[in-house]
């Protein structure tokens, strides 16, 4: 279900990481939580409010979205968030900050076919700076631990996404 993360990453180097679930269920029903942008707010401990954007009400590509998210660490914030792939009922990825060159990109990824049906959630930092980098900036020597930890916040919430949709989508299965 989680990746053994690297150890060694530089932000430089768009760390990345991910997790999937094996979910019993058919590919639409999976699609249609992972394509609803208010789905982490479910089950993530950072992601608190999400909402579209200059009269977008679902996700198309180049659709803009704000999230409002929370850590204890860092306090409040928003972005905005930009649809760049939407390959129903297979991706559904987006980007935070400029599309050009993100500070965050994040996607859903399905497999499988109607009985049995994989899902996966990536996310990459970089290239474009983000929330961390003044933590970095202040502690270069401790890049790769800032990372790693990040890192295994991510999956976390991740994983919580990942369990929250395969519960409700079992249940709900005849």
């Amino acid at each position: 279900m989680d990746e053994v993360a690297r150890t060694d990453w530089k932000y430089s180097e768009c760390p990345t990481t991910s997790a999937s679930i094996e979910i019993v269920s058919d590919v639409a029903a999976v699609w249609d939580l992972v394509s609803d942008i208010s789905m982490p707010t479910r089950w993530s401990s950072e992601v608190q409010r999400t909402s579209w954007l200059d009269g977008a009400s679902g996700p198309s590509l180049g659709a803009q979205f704000a999230g409002h998210n929370q850590h204890v660490a860092i306090g409040e914030w928003d972005v905005v968030c930009t649809v760049t792939r939407f390959e129903p009922p297979r991706c559904f990825e987006w980007v935070v900050g400029e599309p050009e060159h993100p500070s965050t990109v994040w996607r859903f990824v399905l497999a499988g076919s109607d009985g049995a049906v994989v899902l996966r959630q990536e996310m990459q930092m970089g290239p474009a700076r983000s929330g961390l980098n003044p933590a970095i900036d202040a502690m270069p020597a401790k890049e790769s631990k800032i990372i790693a930890r990040r890192l295994a916040e991510h999956r976390v919430n991740m994983l919580a996404n990942l369990e929250g949709v395969k519960s409700l989508v079992e249940q709900a299965a005849p």
